[in-house]
């Protein structure tokens, strides 16, 4: 067999966090707290449509575009091309960093990375309510759906493209032609005027030229150079465009196979895949959920929880930890860390409820299906466990932690087949249990 020495011989490591469940899972503090020794930050799918929130010394940083280790000095934070971006939301969002003090990182955008359009937004709605509130995907309305599409019907305008007035001219005349013509006779919306786009875009391109560059030479150099890289993935495995609860998933790819291709690096980079799970269960919009809680335990999971939407403020539902979706999660992702977030919310109630089984039509099945018929018709079997009442923020330990706490997660890690290694136990950076 030939190997390729110059790939095999890279001395860096690359850790990519996955959301496990349907996003909200907590990547975002994950990601801080590991961040530390961390040489490399990169976001490899997705756009503003997901907020990754950070608390650092009682300060809350929301981050929709930019990764979540901007606020670390001295590293290097990447924007994959597998990221769709509105330059508008990230200039706004780096503008806001820089005003605190805080754009400590040095950032590097994609030359490939797809930029989303005002005409995808006003898309976005459009569709939307032309499905009618029964069929109805939950989108936020931020043009990520119909930016992908042009992507992948080979029209997007990408990163580089806002650098070359010629090339940004040209594509947009095409773009527009078709999107006005779609906007009247479809959905009876006026028309979008070419020059403000294309003046509004000129500006973005002046505005994050310096940041814009060839991201897979990039993170080729830094892995050659032995250096740490953290992949950071939007959403969740259960949102996935391919293996979720399809149609109501994401347009892209959270899983950790997803990471190679929005970053441009090889598959054998991978050192380890880490999986964030929410102690208890959420989902934002419309699919099935077949977990969750709809009366006074759902209602406490969320106002204790905190438990609304980062970039929309929508209320999400509420229900318990669902361990067959967590064992689909393990073996679509490879994961081999579970970082299991939220456990403090959970304090205080007397039982705690956790799916170890469906029920699907009389007969008993531990396999998740992606087919949203299959779950919807599903029924939940519990494994009811012992709750706790004491207050854990201030565990440090895995030994500090009431013993029903601690029966709770080694229950998680016996069913899934994989260790927490990481355990959240209040909002803040230093609320964090790490065990060897």
């Amino acid at each position: 067999m030939r190997v390729n020495k110059e790939v095999s011989a890279l001395k860096g490591s690359v850790q990519v966090i996955v959301g496990a469940q349907w996003g909200d899972e907590g990547k975002g503090r994950v990601v801080d707290y590991l961040g530390e020794n961390v040489d490399v930050f990169a976001r490899y799918q997705g756009g503003a449509n997901a907020g990754h929130t950070v608390i650092v010394e009682n300060k809350k940083y929301v981050f929709h575009l930019l990764p979540s280790g901007m606020l670390y000095p001295s590293r290097i934070c990447v924007i994959g091309n597998g990221v769709v971006i509105d330059p508008e939301q990230l200039i706004a969002e780096f503008d806001l960093l820089q005003q605190q003090g805080m754009d400590r990182a040095r950032l590097v955008i994609s030359e490939a990375a797809h930029v989303v359009m005002p005409y995808h937004k006003l898309l976005d709605v459009a569709e939307e309510e032309f499905r009618g509130n029964s069929k109805k995907i939950g989108t936020t309305g931020r043009g990520i759906g119909p930016c992908y599409v042009d992507k992948y019907n080979r029209m997007g305008i990408r990163m580089s493209d806002l650098l070359d007035p010629d090339i940004l001219r040209e594509k947009l005349t095409v773009n527009l032609d078709l999107k006005n013509l779609e906007l009247a006779k479809v959905f009876n919306k006026g028309p979008v005027a070419f020059d403000e786009i294309f003046n509004t875009a000129l500006e973005w391109g002046k505005m994050l030229e310096p940041y814009i560059s060839d991201v897979s030479a990039l993170m080729y150099e830094q892995l050659s150079a032995g250096k740490s890289v953290l992949l950071e993935g939007a959403q969740g495995t259960l949102l996935d465009v391919d293996h979720g609860t399809y149609p109501f998933v994401t347009s892209s790819n959270p899983i950790s196979g997803g990471s190679t291709i929005g970053l441009g690096i090889s598959p054998t980079c991978i050192t380890d895949v880490a999986g964030v799970v929410k102690a208890y269960c959420t989902r934002v919009g419309a699919g099935p959920f077949p977990t969750e809680d709809s009366g006074e335990t759902g209602d406490y999971l969320r106002e204790r929880g905190g438990e609304y939407g980062a970039t929309t403020g929508r209320p999400r539902r509420c229900g318990w930890l669902d361990l067959v979706a967590l064992n689909y999660s393990v073996r679509i992702n490879g994961l081999s860390m579970l970082a299991l977030t939220k456990l403090d919310i959970l304090t205080g109630l007397d039982e705690i409820k956790v799916c170890t089984g469906y029920e699907i039509d009389g007969k008993t099945t531990d396999l998740f299906s992606s087919n949203i018929k299959v779950l919807e018709k599903v029924k939940p079997s519990y494994k009811v466990l012992k709750g706790w009442q004491e207050n854990i923020s201030s565990c440090r330990s895995f030994e500090d932690l009431p013993s029903a706490a601690k029966n709770y997660v080694e229950f998680i890690e016996e069913y899934s087949g994989v260790k927490a290694g990481l355990i959240g136990v209040g909002p803040g950076r230093k609320e964090t249990i790490i065990r060897e």
